[in-house]
């Protein structure tokens, strides 16, 4: 079996990377603070709806 060529990492090579690894960490932050904002927007639903429920009830019993 051949040895495999051992490649040369250049700094053109490196920076290259680095604006790989700088974007893909961008889209990641970018996604992550989406599923904040839907995480935070489902909840305020939620307690929304609960609220709601409990003063028809409160008002069921009142009555």
């Amino acid at each position: 079996m051949e040895a495999m060529a051992r490649e040369q990492w250049t700094d053109a090579r490196l920076d290259d990377l680095k604006e790989q690894m700088v974007a893909g960490f961008g889209r990641v932050d970018a996604e992550l603070r989406d599923l904040r904002r839907m995480m935070f927007q489902g909840f305020v639903a939620m307690v929304t709806i609960m609220v709601t429920c409990f003063v028809g009830l409160a008002g069921l019993i009142v009555l």
